[in-house]
């Protein structure tokens, strides 16, 4: 199970999708290694609805490349039936000695386990019934996680059912049960607590623990009480291998009893208090030699080290008439916790043990059959409000519900409040006086109890009002119609009333049709013949619903394919771009040009930049001879500057040498750009429209001097930036007009 959970595509996955990989696993037939169940008869096993094992569950498993997964799709396209294979045990069945590599003994073992654990119960033909796992009737939020943590607590769980804690140091505000399951589970300590919490107040699993003399509580356990159960035999067992866990199913409304233990109330399971827990000195002061002080031996005889009472059975030494009830019938009463006898430090005999008088509480806090409840659970119970909500909005909304809000428990509420709040929300979205949304949503719930005859007749108030009382059912497609009423102005629909003149106009017809055809059918065969004749129209409308339903499925594919198609040649270009020799040197995967040749291709570049601003500024633009003069020497100048570099700095390295010689380029254009900006912002032009603007800034502003002086700067810089740009604009346009043997040449 380690090995499977452990596979890389299982890592951060939810839960959901873990405990399907198990469960496909254990459903894996030796003889073809492939798993044919229905997405129904799968969400049965995990704990969830059909449609989010579609929509949740087969797509995670996916994505997690660890089960490969062929659907057979449904009516309306969904994923109906599935074919998986669990690609670890598929690839270990060749592999000896791979833990996943199952015999078909051991996988009926594993199926047996499961099917003790969560399986969800069927109906036979013949009128038997198999019953549902210990949790086959847990459903809804956690169901999951409550089934894989039971699962692997199981299978660390030994005959005397209790399970191997961790080691090392765990934090000591959750304990050691909490941090083994943490590591099981791979999950938070927080997330943990909550599901041991639940698979507790089920009684799944018990965390029985010792007490001191000193009435401090040590190290606890984690027991699960049904191994224990099965291993001795108190449930028996179908076959040699595995014990017939399913004993006790999870609670639910369908269970003839709310309650039922797993064992009986002796709970040998459970053992003695010796055993797993680590021998440790009673936490005390030291006393004088006179003193008398506890062995392990005393303290397992009732003392400190006795467990609550009714946690684990009576005492080894039992008071006399223990067994007698007080009223004098035969019943078995509880017997209280012993005491100490008489001793040097002991004035008078107590009238309570102290084990029951500081965990008389806890005791009193445990439920049916000395299970304890789950602190959650016990948080929920306190949390659970009479009145409702405070906001009037919501007041007076769920007014017309009070009676099944008292009903509800502290979570119901909670959810059933934010659910209401959300709806109110949704239809002041629709209203032109949002400020009566609350009054709508009070008026729904209204006709909806009225339809049920009345709140004495809801027999589960949260999922009606979750799924009935909340719902808007829209009988057409208008998003304001709720059961042919308009939502923002209180009248019949429009869209439901063009519905009905539709299906009577095609009711008309059809009588029509029959008048025109059969004039002398009358009666009863007339009211038959349109009745044939209906249903046959009917049927068609539906099969034309159906073919464009089938025409707008395949259209979607074809356009899935099609981008499909599309990606592909995209990355077989981008694969054959990528896979192009450098058409410089010829390289092979060098996506058309390799580093170095765009090293040398960016330098060339820079080189021409740095030759056109030396060129622009020195020399005469309209004299062709003299600007191809100027720049042959000048790119001649440059490009030996850059060699002599490259040189110094990079020896023999072509692909280093390369790159120092673009960042060299860079650096003399850059250089370049700056000498000659400098040198134009001493320009006559610069000068001029820095003394034109300085006057005018004086004339707006007279002693405004400073300010004067930085538009000056500022418009030196800018004339200086325009000539530039015209310069080198003009030095272009020369050399174009050069190559095509049209530039004049200036002589003289």
């Amino acid at each position: 199970m380690r090995t499977l959970l452990d596979s890389p595509g299982l890592e951060g996955v939810p839960d959901t999708v873990r405990l399907a990989v198990v469960v496909l696993a254990a459903r894996t037939p030796s003889e073809t290694g492939v798993v044919e169940i229905r997405a129904r008869e799968l969400g049965r096993w995990l704990g969830l609805s059909e449609s989010r094992v579609r929509h949740a569950v087969v797509p995670g498993l996916r994505r997690s490349g660890v089960v490969d997964v062929d659907t057979l799709t449904g009516e309306f396209g969904e994923d109906w039936g599935l074919t998986c294979r669990v690609l670890p045990m598929w690839e270990a069945q060749n592999k000896v000695g791979h833990p996943l590599q199952l015999p078909k003994p051991e996988l009926a073992t594993l199926l047996r386990l499961m099917e003790a654990l969560m399986a969800p119960g069927w109906a036979h033909r013949d009128g038997r019934v198999t019953p549902a796992g210990l949790l086959g009737a847990r459903t809804g939020h956690g169901a999951a996680a409550d089934r894989l943590a039971l699962l692997l607590l199981v299978l660390e769980t030994a005959e005397s059912g209790r399970v191997r804690l961790c080691g090392g140091t765990v934090n000591k505000r959750y304990g050691r049960p909490v941090a083994t399951l943490a590591r099981l589970l791979g999950s938070s300590l927080s997330r943990a607590e909550r599901v041991l919490a639940r698979l507790e107040d089920a009684g799944l699993v018990e965390r029985p623990r010792r007490q001191t003399v000193s009435r401090l509580r040590q190290v606890s356990r984690l027991v699960v009480p049904a191994v224990a159960a099965a291993h001795s035999g108190r449930q028996g067992t179908t076959d040699g291998r595995v014990g017939n866990l399913a004993g006790t199913a999870w609670p639910s409304q369908d269970s003839l009893s709310p309650t039922k233990p797993q064992t009986n109330e002796a709970r040998e399971g459970c053992g003695t208090d010796e055993g797993d827990l680590a021998a440790t000195t009673p936490l005390h002061a030291v006393h004088s030699s006179v003193a008398d002080v506890f062995s392990d031996a005393e303290v397992d005889s009732g003392f400190s080290g006795s467990a609550v009472p009714g946690s684990c059975g009576r005492p080894k030494r039992a008071s006399t008439r223990e067994d007698q009830a007080a009223d004098g019938e035969t019943a078995v009463a509880q017997s209280a916790p012993p005491v100490a006898e008489d001793g040097p430090l002991r004035g008078a005999k107590p009238k309570e043990s102290p084990v029951e008088g500081r965990y008389g509480q806890r005791a009193a806090r445990t439920g049916a059959g000395g299970r304890p409840k789950a602190v959650g659970w016990e948080k929920t119970q306190q949390q659970r409000r009479v009145d409702l909500p405070a906001h009037l909005g919501l007041r007076v909304a769920l007014r017309p519900v009070a009676g099944l809000w008292e009903r509800l428990s502290g979570w119901q509420q909670v959810q059933v409040e934010a659910a209401a709040k959300a709806e109110v929300k949704r239809l002041a979205g629709m209203l032109m006086r949002p400020e009566a949304a609350p009054q709508l949503l009070a008026d729904r719930f209204t006709d909806r109890l009225e339809e049920t005859g009345g709140e004495a007749l809801v027999d589960r108030p949260y999922p009606w009002l979750i799924r009935r009382g909340l719902v808007q059912r829209q009988a057409c497609t208008d998003r304001r119609c709720d059961d042919g009423i308009r939502l923002d102005t209180g009248g019949e629909c429009e869209s439901c009333g063009n519905v009905v003149h539709i299906r009577r106009a095609g009711r008309a017809k059809v009588a029509a049709e029959i008048d025109r055809e059969l004039p002398s059918l009358g009666g009863r065969g007339r009211r038959q013949v349109l009745e044939e004749r209906l249903r046959e129209h009917t049927r068609c409308e539906a099969e034309q619903a159906g073919a464009r339903h089938a025409q707008a499925v395949a259209e979607v594919e074809m356009r899935r394919v099609a981008a499909a198609r599309r990606r592909a040649a995209e990355e077989a270009a981008a694969l054959e771009r990528l896979s192009a020799a450098c058409v410089e040197c010829g390289l092979l995967g060098a996506a058309g040009l390799c580093p170095e040749c765009t090293y040398r291709r960016r330098m060339d570049v820079l080189v021409q930049d740095a030759v056109d601003l030396a060129v622009a500024v020195r020399a005469d633009l309209d004299d062709s001879a003299q600007i191809a003069a100027l720049s042959e020497r000048c790119e001649a100048d440059t490009r030996a500057l850059v060699d002599d570099v490259c040189r110094r700095q990079a020896a023999a390295d072509q692909s280093l040498m390369a790159f120092i010689a673009r960042e060299v380029a860079e650096r003399i254009r850059d250089e370049r750009r700056a000498s000659a900006h400098q040198g134009l912002l001493r320009s006559e032009e610069a000068e001029a429209e820095a003394e034109a603007v300085y006057d005018t800034v004086l004339r707006r502003r007279p002693r405004c001097h400073q300010a004067a002086e930085e538009a000056a700067d500022e418009a030196r810089r800018r004339t200086a930036h325009y000539m530039l740009e015209h310069k080198l604009g003009q030095l272009r346009a020369q050399r174009a007009r050069m190559q095509a043997g049209r530039a004049p040449t200036r002589v003289g």
